[in-house]
């Protein structure tokens, strides 16, 4: 015969060791954060002074309307960041899911897809020839992420719709830390190819930053135990399970 239970034995789980900080949200979202603010005080004071003179770019002298475009291009890339930063924030995607959908709508309507048609038929074509292909690359493949990623919300297939904005997000960024090094270099007396510089953060941050979102996906669905059997794809990761 088994013995009765004792009332006040917990039957709770042990709860689960903490994570180190490394493997946590927030101190991450924090980093991020913080290269977002910075791109915002670095660009916002240059175009808004209306000074062609103040553009850090070069502008093409033969088309007037140069830096009007770039003034636009600059408003609409930092509200891209700032409206990424409010989609990726757990919080509000958990307790305020209109507001977060709307502030997606001002991402991929108001930011990317003005910011990327901006960069591909008018700053390209009008730049030097040093990034200008990687820069192209990488304006196209931001625009697409995030029209795919806007498509599966719509169908409400939210755990491929969750990639592909982990994607978009990566895309984002990957302009912000060429004016990082650029502040280091005026400010810090770093010495730095510029040619080098330039085609660097055109094509290497971008590869990079996509690298890193699909080791993002793979771990947290590792962390969230999500078991496929040996063969399946996973839509949430984009990977095959063995």
């Amino acid at each position: 015969m088994t013995p009765p239970e004792d009332p006040d034995t917990d039957q709770r789980p042990a709860a689960r060791a903490e994570r180190p900080w490394w493997k946590r949200y927030y101190p991450w979202y924090a980093v991020v954060g913080g290269a977002v603010l910075f791109n915002l005080l670095y660009s916002f004071p240059h175009y808004f002074a209306t000074d062609p003179e103040a553009s850090r770019s070069q502008l093409d002298p033969g088309f007037q309307p140069h830096f009007a475009f770039l003034v636009a291009h600059v408003v609409t890339g930092n509200l891209a960041l700032v409206t990424m930063m409010l989609q990726a924030w757990p919080h509000l995607r958990r307790t305020r899911p209109r507001i977060h959908r709307l502030i997606g709508r001002v991402y991929v309507f108001g930011a990317v897809i003005p910011t990327t048609l901006i960069v591909l038929f008018v700053l390209v074509p009008h730049r030097a020839n040093q990034g200008s292909t990687g820069l192209a690359c990488g304006a196209v493949l931001w625009l697409g992420t995030t029209l795919y990623a806007w498509r599966k919300a719509r169908q409400r297939r939210y755990a491929e719709h969750r990639r592909w904005m982990i994607y978009s997000f990566s895309l984002a960024l990957f302009t912000t830390y060429g004016r990082i090094v650029a502040w280091m270099m005026l400010n810090w007396g770093l010495q730095v190819n510029i040619q080098i510089l330039i085609e660097a953060t055109s094509w290497g941050v971008w590869i990079i930053h996509l690298l890193i979102a699909q080791a993002y996906l793979e771990f947290t669905a590792r962390r969230r135990d999500k078991n496929l059997h040996a063969g399946r794809f996973d839509p949430a990761t984009g990977a095959i399970r063995q």
